[in-house]
């Protein structure tokens, strides 16, 4: 967890911004630490990063033209340092808010306004939506703090408070992703991730619908301003449950290895659903768009395996937490990686 002096200084940099940019990662975690940021400050846009596996130079086009004064950075694990660069250039100071291990070796004097947070430690971290509830305190936001935490499988002490305040929404649930497939702020966590992957104008459209939402009763009725998120999610849910109906069949003794394509990538999701259902296998999930394969893993020490199988490929990236991790190698490569990885677990 981050100290209360770091909470702090976080808190003294969103006071200085007047037109703060918040870049967070295309998932829930990364979404509802934005929201709570937003709500809490009153001002400031928000940009979903969907560049993999780093935020890269392309995004600080996007603060110049959004007329930043301040640029954070939520829940992206790695960061271009020509992005840092190009925004250096710009004289805008950059606060990175993360909780993954950091891979990257930064310089103390390498750029002059950047700002480091990370509540990692080893065997955990705190989700970057956590922190951010830390950092705002808004009573009122404890249902965006419950969906960001449970979402990246973390069950939060609030939690509780939660389950009293919206009990309808809740149950008697004790593990973060009993939460997340089994209640209805566990379905409104998920449908995040779904409006995620819609175009860009209907994501601002849904960042500002969860801006001005009062409550999570108020996420799927009927109304025009969350139309979009409610046709998006309806429709990514009928393709996911197909999947995972896939995926299941290509069950084996100790792993499901599954590879889909199409125009919809959800592999995360995917690999999440499946590692709950599946706690004892490891898991596999590979979408294939053109020469590359985006894979999400999950299962005891996959992060280890992963590192150590990719290293051996020619323009192979990857990462994430200890049994949770991201990957994107040549589609060339699949049938080498699954070899590998077939040997490490065997």
């Amino acid at each position: 967890m981050l100290s209360e002096s770091e909470i702090k200084e976080i808190k003294e940099h969103l006071e200085k911004a007047q037109n703060p940019v918040f870049f967070y990662d295309n998932d829930a975690d990364g979404l509802c630490s934005f929201l709570l940021l937003r709500r809490f400050l009153e001002r400031g846009k928000g940009v979903a990063v969907r560049s993999y596996p780093e935020l890269n130079v392309s995004y600080a086009k996007r603060a110049k033209e959004l007329e930043a004064d301040y640029v954070f950075v939520l829940d992206k694990p790695v960061i271009s340092k020509s992005f840092v660069k190009e925004l250096d250039e710009m004289h805008l100071p950059l606060v990175w808010i993360d909780h993954h291990k950091m891979e990257q070796d930064w310089k103390a004097d390498e750029f002059t306004q950047v700002w480091i947070y990370n509540s990692f430690k080893e065997g955990s971290g705190e989700p970057v939506t956590f922190v951010c509830f830390k950092i705002s305190g808004r009573e009122e936001d404890l249902w965006i703090a419950v969906m960001g935490c449970i979402a990246d499988h973390y069950m939060p002490a609030f939690a509780e408070k939660f389950g009293e305040k919206y009990s309808s929404f809740w149950g008697k649930v004790k593990d973060p992703f009993e939460a997340y497939y089994k209640t209805e702020i566990g379905k409104i966590a998920l449908s995040l991730n779904f409006g995620l992957k819609d175009s860009t104008s209907n994501i601002v459209k849904m960042q500002n619908f969860f801006v001005l939402c009062r409550g999570p009763e108020e996420v799927f009725l009927e109304t025009k301003e969350n139309s979009a998120f409610r046709h998006k999610y309806n429709e990514i849910r009928k393709k996911y449950q197909s999947l995972i109906e896939r995926a299941q069949k290509q069950a084996e003794k100790k792993m499901i290895y599954f590879e889909y394509s199409g125009d919809l990538s959800i592999s995360s999701e995917l690999s999440n659903e499946l590692s709950y259902f599946n706690p004892e296998k490891y898991i596999v999930v590979v979408f294939k768009k053109g020469t590359l394969a985006n894979i999400s893993m999950r299962g005891k020490n996959v992060r280890k395996i992963l590192l150590e199988i990719i290293k051996e490929m020619s323009g192979a990236s990857g990462g994430g937490h200890e049994e949770a991790v991201g990957a994107r190698i040549r589609a060339e490569d699949l049938v080498r990686f699954k070899r590998a990885l077939e040997e490490k677990i065997k």
